[in-house]
Parts: C-alpha cells; structure tokens; sequence
C-alpha cells in the first residue's frame, strides 16, 4: 500500500529560518537500524544540513524494538539544540522496519495526523506478545494497515523485506529507499546513493535494494504482491527395506473414509517420522477406531487423524535435538541470515533442561526412581541445573546432539513415553466413549489436545488447562449444546495464558449445570 499526500510545514522556522525535522526508526535486531541511521545522518550532513543521532535499545526476543533518533536542520551559521529522544506528537518522520513495529509506533503518540510521514514493511515478524498466546496470538495485520492511514499525514508502506531478498541486501537499504522516494526529506536521490556508495560495504547490493524501494515509494512500479502462504508439505524418505511396510500402511489410509483420507495421510508421515512404522500402525489403528464410531461427514474422524498425530509426536529432549541436527533446518537457518558462500555460519543452541526432563528422559524404572529421591534432586539442582550452549557449528557440539537424538529407537522405553502415551491413551477412550452418545461433543474432546504443547514450564501448563477444560464433561453430557459448550471452553483456555476467561467460562458452565 502506498498513499501520497503533499509534505506540510515541519516547525514554525526560527529567526534564521532554520527549521528542525525530526525522524524516528523502530527496527529490531538484524534489520540494520544502526546502518540506516548513520546513512540518514550522512546524507543530512552532504546536504549542508547539521544532524544528530541518538538510540534507545530495545529489548531481545522482540519484546521491543530499538528506537533511533534523529533531528536536522539546515545550517545557516548557528549551532542548533537538538532533543536526544522523540516525543509524542513531535515527529515528522517515522520509519517502521515490520508493520507491527509500526502499530506501536501509532499507539506511543508518534504519529500525527496532518504531520507525520509514516514509512513501513508490511512484512510480519512474530512478537513474542503474539507466541506467548496459548492458540493464534497472531495480530490483524488489515486493522494495523487501517490505523496508519487515519493516524498518519502519509504512507508508504509495502514489502521492504522481500525486495531487500530480492536485491541479496538487508531491510535497512530497502527502507533508505522508501525514505528517498517518499520526498519527505528534501535531498536529490543522487545524494542518497552516493552515501551508499561510500559505506564500501555490499554496496552493489545496498543499491539494488535502494533503487527498488524507491520506485515503489514513488509509485513507478508496482510493490511486491502479497504471496499466500504456501503449507508444507512433509516429505518421507522409505528406506527399502521398509517399503513393504509402508505399503501396507498406505494400504489402510486408502481404506479409511475418503474425507479423513488427506489429513490423515499428512498424520502418517508425521508420526513415522516421528518414531517409525510401528508407531504408524499405532497412529492409524486409533483413526480406524474413530472411523468406526463415525458417519457422514466423518468430522470425527478428521478430528482423530488431526489431534492423534500431534499427541503422539509429543515434544522431548530427543524430538529437539533431532530436529536441531537435520540438514534442512541448517539450510533454513543460512537462508534466514542469508550467510553467503565465503562466510561461516556460527550456530550456538541453548538448553536448560529441568530435572523433570532429566529424569523423564531415562528409562521408565531408574526416571521414576530418581524424581522419588530428594537427593537426587538438591543434587541435580545444586550441580547440574544450569543453562548450556551448545556450537552445532563445532563437531563436537553437533555430535552430542547427534547422539541424544539417536536415542530414538529406546523412546518407547522411557519414562517420558511412558507418562505420555497414559494421557493419550485416557484422553482417546474418554472421546470414543463420548462418541457413542455424541459424536459432535467428542470430536470437541478430540480437539481439546490443541491446548497441550511444548515441553517443561509450557507443557504443564497446557496440561493444567486441559485437565480443568475436561473436568466440564460430565456437566456438559447429554446437553444438545454440549459441543458448542466444550468448544467455548477451550477457546477461552487459549485466549490468554493467565486462564482468566476460563474461570468465567468454567463458571458459567458450573452455574447452569447445578
């Protein structure tokens, strides 16, 4: 999206008729807020303008992004007072490096309508506000696009993200760009290119991506088209002697209701490469009892071959060390930092494993033994009970993960498993049973896994709000609504992590069932 506006006045002009511009940039680490400062701080000062700059860091994790800061006026012989820090209502320039950085910007006061210049990325980076959300704690990016335009004079805003990708530069030369073609500021383009120029550093690159933005900004050319999200489609590798027995898993699948038949597919190939073939077969004898207990649409089957899948390719120490030493995702990591062909990509993984996880991670007798001995536990706690990072960059450091991962074929023998496939095991049978009666209310059961995930602190609390969403199914039974009751229930256990709406829910169910 991009919107024009004519530039208004900035501050009354001084005695000498300077006048001061005031600029603000959020962006988060990686994204070059540093380089796009010092750019804007020189392409000001080639232009006969004096300039200053001052940064507040944000915080890591993206809980909150560094705020650059910059004031200029034309220099006409006097020194000029410049304000280290933006203030609300007094910025004329505020650059967004992601869309929702630039939501904030609007809800801090800095931007004004009839003043302020808004430049954005409409890409999204996830906040760690919008993870911690037990469901979908993802914002609406169409109601943060809405509120730049009533809160800002202009804005330009489109996917400066993917035409840094495009030009192999980062996000801060595609922003300096916008910034050129926007007019806010009243420098010749030439000038913007020359302090590119001189950086010395992938300039080539730097003006790819300057030159793109700019002709977006400027409305020349089209901005990059919003691409759907494309699913994932996961791949499986048979070795062939094995073959087989995939074969006759396949075979199954192709008997299964033709409405389950896709999803479920997908499950198979989770769980098999998850564990393995047995553990396929496993997966698919608890569809098959769904299916039978089921009719047209097969919603419950569905259900089964969603939610079973996820239950048993359950998080531990071994499921993220094998995922943390496959290729593709090393592949993936390189093509998010975009490390090129003569650089080296230095990895360091982070692991805090409790006891809890320590002693679930052992087979199920000598687990079960230790987390009964308080010994062991101070012991663990006194001298073991610490963060590690671990180089899977370094031989030694992959190789370890290697080995844990490696461990998969005794999962099935250790205590974690054993805890793990009980609850499946009793939340399974509690929804085939509830299936006999009503099978909409148990297809709500089967989805009620949704708010188990994660391992350590996440997982016990998606087992605590499971257990307390559960705990309202003998109130709910042989209600007509009872579906539609469970289903409630569990949006309102995703809707914040303090359990709050729950509670009410909960009440409300308790109320009308006594």
């Amino acid at each position: 999206m991009t919107m024009h506006t004519p530039i208004i006045a900035r501050r009354s002009p001084g005695p000498q008729g300077e006048r001061i511009i005031t600029l603000a940039a959020l962006a988060v680490g990686g994204q070059g807020g540093g380089v796009l400062t010092n750019w804007i701080i020189d392409v000001a000062e080639l232009n006969g303008y004096h300039a200053q700059s001052t940064s507040v860091a944000g915080v890591a994790q993206r809980t909150g992004a560094t705020v650059y800061y910059v004031e200029m006026c034309k220099d006409t012989g006097r020194t000029p007072v410049f304000a280290l820090s933006p203030s609300e209502g007094d910025v004329d320039i505020m650059i967004a490096a992601e869309l929702m950085e630039a939501g904030r910007a609007v809800m801090r006061g800095f931007v004004t309508p009839g003043r302020t210049t808004l430049i954005a990325s409409t890409h999204r980076i996830a906040a760690v506000s919008e993870k911690v959300v037990p469901g979908d704690g993802r914002a609406d990016a169409d109601q943060v696009i809405a509120a730049l335009g009533l809160a800002a004079d202009q804005v330009v805003a489109f996917d400066m993200e993917t035409l840094a990708t495009r030009a192999g530069s980062v996000i801060s030369a595609s922003l300096f760009g916008a910034l050129a073609g926007s007019g806010a500021l009243p420098f010749p383009r030439d000038s913007y290119e020359a302090v590119i120029a001189k950086s010395g550093k992938g300039v080539e690159a730097s003006l790819r991506a300057f030159g793109l933005a700019y002709d977006c900004a400027r409305g020349t050319t089209p901005p990059p088209a919003v691409e759907a999200l494309k699913p994932r489609i996961r791949t499986l590798n048979v070795p062939a002697p094995l073959q087989a027995d995939w074969q006759a898993l396949e075979a199954r699948l192709d008997r299964l209701p033709a409405e389950a038949q896709d999803i479920a597919g997908l499950g198979l190939k989770k769980v098999v490469d998850y564990q393995d073939i047995a553990y396929g077969a496993q997966y698919l004898d608890m569809v098959e009892r769904a299916a039978r207990a089921d009719a047209t649409p097969f919603a419950l089957t569905q259900a089964a071959a969603k939610y079973a899948a996820n239950a048993l390719c359950y998080d531990d120490i071994l499921r993220v060390a094998d995922l943390k030493t496959r290729a593709s995702r090393h592949s993936r990591v390189r093509e998010e930092v975009r490390v090129k062909d003569d650089q080296v990509l230095r990895l360091t993984e982070y692991f805090h494993p409790r006891f809890e996880e320590f002693t679930t991670t052992l087979p199920a007798r000598i687990g079960a033994w230790l987390q009964g001995s308080d010994r062991a536990q101070r012991f663990y706690s006194r001298h073991l009970d610490k963060g590690r990072r671990i180089r899977t960059d370094s031989l030694a450091g992959f190789g370890l993960l290697w080995a844990v991962s490696a461990l998969r074929p005794w999962r099935r023998s250790l205590l974690r498993h054993r805890s793990e496939m009980a609850h499946v095991a009793a939340w399974f049978d509690t929804a085939m049973e509830t299936a006999a009666t009503d099978r909409a209310l148990a297809a709500e059961v089967l989805a009620n896994r949704r708010l188990i995930k994660g391992y350590s602190d996440t997982h016990a609390r998606g087992l605590s709000k499971f257990d307390r969403v559960m705990s309202a199914l003998p109130m709910l039974r042989g209600r007509p609504d009872a579906a539609d009751w469970m289903r409630r229930l569990r949006t309102a256990a995703l809707a914040d992590e303090q359990g709050k709406a729950l509670d009410g829910a909960l009440k409300t169910v308790e109320s009308f069932a006594a």
